[in-house]
């Protein structure tokens, strides 16, 4: 579906909840994903203390799951344990399935820009917004210690050139809960090629700045804002790859229907998002506690969710017999929560492939749905597929509904073509 608007138009389309015992209607909704909106993700400087994140502790690696419907694995395979991960997390490698070629780091043998003359006081941020501005690949020479730097700004990316930004697993870009850490955004809507990836870095304490609040109106109406999506990353029109890469207490907005995205938030794009040996910690927002997409395939693999949450309420609904105002073209019920750690909206077979994943102690919102995924295709389309993969300990209301493919449990909330179950525990199937 082109936009070409700058603010997208919203489309809702009702199902009906099968097989948990729900009433609920909910309505799918494409969110808001306006250019105008960004000034206020983007935020402004403010005072803050320099310091590195300290990751969640050391955790052992994970044996092989239990097979568990929708397909062919007839028991758990031995785990081949985890590797270190940025910020003490190990992360796990029991994904079975050929990793893309997109997968593997990017070489960075030839840089365009290498922030820093060797210490730490040479790695500033106005030498990495420099360096971000021309985009190509970005290294650093911090020295030989972890190094964080204060993000006073939301670093904009080139949409008209591949970013390349590697931390060498040193460095931490802190948005200090005041800023966005990074904006990507180009005004049309999955067209381009250009891509941005991230790896072997950490980015922490990025946080929006919300201005376009939803008109006023009694509760069951909507609640909260239409826009700042993405506290670490908001891209629109762009692809993406993540790569070794830890997100810990970063917030998007933090009640509304249409707006999500703790740490990512990704919409149309062409090719969607690749996160590979990742860990997404204490994230936060309406929906999509950790990571959000709307029409933007997201392949994860060998990769962490925990303790991520959607802070929203009341899902999300199109009903004029509880709401008379009209927002979004539609008369909007509740105020978001769902997604606590993933959440993939729109249609266009944009699909969810999710190998070799922990995603554990999410939360969706009060009344919501998708405690660990939340996945609606509008137009049925789009697959998911879990395989190799542990799910467990997330809270929240559930159902799966697809054409094809087994139930997927109580941590998933899911409108699709198809769902397949490879080799994975998941909570609620046995």
């Amino acid at each position: 579906m082109p936009h070409s608007d700058s603010r997208s138009r919203r489309l809702s389309i009702p199902f009906g909840l099968l097989g948990a015992g729900l009433s609920a209607v909910l309505a799918c909704s494409e969110s808001s994903s306006q250019s105008t909106a960004d000034a206020g993700q983007n935020g402004g400087a403010a005072a803050g203390t320099r310091g590195s994140v300290t990751g969640s502790g050391g955790r052992t690696g994970m044996g092989g799951a239990k097979g568990t419907g929708g397909g062919s694995a007839t028991g758990g395979t031995t785990g081949a344990g985890g590797t270190p991960g940025t910020g003490g997390t190990t992360i796990p490698t029991h994904c079975t399935a050929a990793l893309p070629a997109g997968a593997q780091p990017a070489n960075v043998s030839n840089p365009a820009t290498v922030v820093g003359t060797g210490t730490a006081d040479s790695c500033t941020f106005s030498s990495l917004n420099a360096a971000v501005k021309k985009g190509g690949v970005i290294t650093f020479n911090c020295g030989t210690g972890p190094v964080t730097i204060p993000v006073t700004s939301t670093l904009v990316l080139p949409t008209g050139t591949d970013t390349v930004i590697d931390g060498g697993n040193t460095i931490t870009l802190d948005g200090r809960s005041a800023v966005q850490i990074m904006n990507f955004n180009h005004g049309d809507w999955m067209k381009l090629e250009t891509r941005v990836t991230l790896q072997h870095l950490t980015l922490s304490n990025g946080k929006t700045t919300p201005t376009e609040a939803i008109p006023t109106a009694p509760a069951p109406c909507s609640q909260g804002y239409n826009d700042g999506e993405g506290g670490a990353l908001y891209m629109r029109d762009g692809n993406l790859t993540v790569i070794d890469c830890t997100f810990s207490h970063n917030q998007a907005a933090p009640r509304g229907p249409d707006t999500g995205g703790g740490a990512i938030y990704i919409t149309g794009s062409k090719h969607g998002a690749l996160i590979v040996g990742s860990v997404f910690t204490n994230n936060s927002a309406a929906n999509a506690g950790a990571l959000g997409g709307l029409f933007a395939t997201l392949e994860i693999y060998n990769s962490v969710f925990r303790d991520n949450q959607a802070t929203g309420d009341g899902a999300n609904s199109d009903d004029p017999s509880k709401c008379d105002a009209i927002n979004n073209g539609q008369n909007e019920v509740g105020s978001g929560g769902n997604g606590g750690a993933i959440y993939q909206d729109g249609g266009s077979a944009t699909n969810v492939f999710l190998c070799g994943i922990d995603v554990e102690n999410n939360a969706a919102g009060t009344g919501a749905f998708g405690g660990g995924v939340f996945m609606t295709s509008n137009d049925f389309t789009g697959t998911i597929t879990v395989q190799d993969s542990i799910i467990t300990g997330n809270t929240g209301g559930h159902w799966t509904q697809v054409n094809s493919g087994p139930d997927l449990g109580t941590a998933f909330g899911v409108n699709a073509k198809s769902s397949t179950i490879v080799n994975s525990t998941l909570q609620g199937v046995k």
